[in-house]
Order: structure tokens, then sequence, then C-alpha cells
């Protein structure tokens, strides 16, 4: 099971909320996804707004752990403001943090991020902050006392898939809390190959609500990271210049 602070989760696909071309397909792929833990951006939810419409009054809350996210940020400050109003409104203490500074590329910004984690973990939350596959950031969060840490695939949206699968491979290695791949998976084969190199998670969005059809590809998306978290736990067989032989040589009918 996935391990989250305190918390244990079946599920280790997490899916963000965003852009579905629909609040019903959006609850259907959910529902199929089998996702406990869903992502939002509190920036874009009128939660204090009884009168606009909101994704939440379509799902059953006691199914799911919510995991809102400072998307929008510029600032640890900034981000930790948005934090607080997600908790106020008794929607989470865990938070995925996320400060943006590159405005073109949507990467984060390492300074920003550490320090906002720092401020939110003494503020008592489950912190879970969003961060490029920077390996020495990875390894100051996990010290700061961060409960997961979410490395980039590849930039937000770009459904590029993993660019740089060593550096995450390093992240993976050297940690001792979940590593949760998020950001630039693009399609099933993406979700594996994370789950394969040792991810304990894969958090998607863009993927699934910008798919032809969303429902179908959460569905697929749920069965790719089953199959590589199989895979990995398996253990893959190692790579070989030449062919061998699937069949044993000795015992061979000779003319």
């Amino acid at each position: 099971m996935l391990k989250i602070g305190d918390q244990l989760f079946q599920s280790r696909l997490l899916l963000g909320t965003g852009k579905y071309p629909s609040f019903e397909v959006q609850k259907e792929a959910v529902r199929v996804s089998e996702a406990e833990i869903l992502t939002f951006a509190v920036r874009r939810m009128n939660i204090f707004e009884p009168t606009q419409p909101n994704f939440l009054e379509q799902l059953d809350l006691s199914k799911y752990k919510l995991l809102p996210n400072t998307a929008g940020a510029k600032t640890a400050e900034e981000a930790v403001r948005i934090a607080k109003l997600a908790k106020a409104s008794g929607l989470c203490d865990m938070i995925k943090v996320e400060v943006i500074g590159c405005d073109k590329t949507l990467l984060p910004d390492p300074v920003e991020t550490l320090k906002a984690s720092e401020m939110l973990l003494e503020e008592g939350f489950i912190v879970l902050p969003y961060t490029s596959d920077d390996v020495v950031l990875a390894k100051r969060l996990e010290n700061l006392g961060v409960h997961a840490i979410m490395p980039g695939a590849s930039p937000i949206g770009s459904g590029k898939g993993i660019v740089n699968p060593l550096n995450l491979k390093f992240i993976i290695e050297q940690s001792s809390i979940p590593v949760i791949v998020d950001a630039g998976i693009g399609s099933p084969k993406d979700a594996a190959f994370a789950m394969e190199l040792g991810a304990d998670g894969v958090l998607l969005n863009t993927a699934v609500s910008g798919a032809k059809d969303p429902v179908k590809m959460a569905l697929a998306m749920k069965m790719a990271v089953e199959a590589g978290r199989l895979g990995f736990e398996a253990g893959r067989i190692g790579e070989k210049e030449y062919a061998a032989a699937s069949s044993p040589q000795e015992g061979m009918v000779t003319s």
C-alpha cells in the first residue's frame, strides 16, 4: 500500500480534477480510475461560494482524500496563504506545494518550494512538494521532513513523458519517503515506466482530462500504474547485447 504520513492508500494513481469536458465525464473518469487521492487547484475552486459549480458536489467525498495544490503561487508566502485557505475550508490537512518559478516552462522555483515546505511543516500540514527532477533538492526536502517528493517527468501538461529517467531513478533510490512522479505524463506507457523505475505513485491530470475519451484513458492509466508496480516488484530480466535461447539447451535431441 502507498503510505503518506500516517495514511494508507490502496491505489497508487493520484488524479487531477481540472479541464474535463463536463462534471459527468470527470465523475466517471474518477470512478473507473479507482484513485483515492484527488488533487485540485485551490485558486480555481469557489470553495466559499455555494452558488458556483463545484466538482466536489458531484462526488462522495467519504471515498476520497483531497489533495489541494497551491498552483498559481509565485512565492513561499503566497503558497502558505493558499494552503491555509484550503485548510480553513475544512477540506484537508494535506497539501501539494506548487510554487512556479518560470512562466514559460512552468518549472517550480526550488528556493521558494523549499521555503514554503518548511513553513507548512511548521503549521502541521502533510506536505507533498512538486519539484523538478533535481536529485539534491529532493534530498534536501526529505531531510526537511516532507511526507513525499513529487518530481516532474517533464513540463506540466506537455505529455512528453519521462525525459530524464536517470535523475528520477537517483531520486527514487535515495529516498526513504514516497516518490510520486508528477507532471508531463502523456500515455499509459509513461505511467508504467515511472512505476517500473520504482516510483511509489503517479499523479496526472491532462493525460486523462485532455484525452479523446477521458474515461477510457483513466482506466488505462489505472491498469498501467498497477502493471508497472507489479513489474518493478517482480524484477525484470537483465538486458543482453545478443539473443539468448528461451529454452534450455541441455537434453535436446540431435540428429
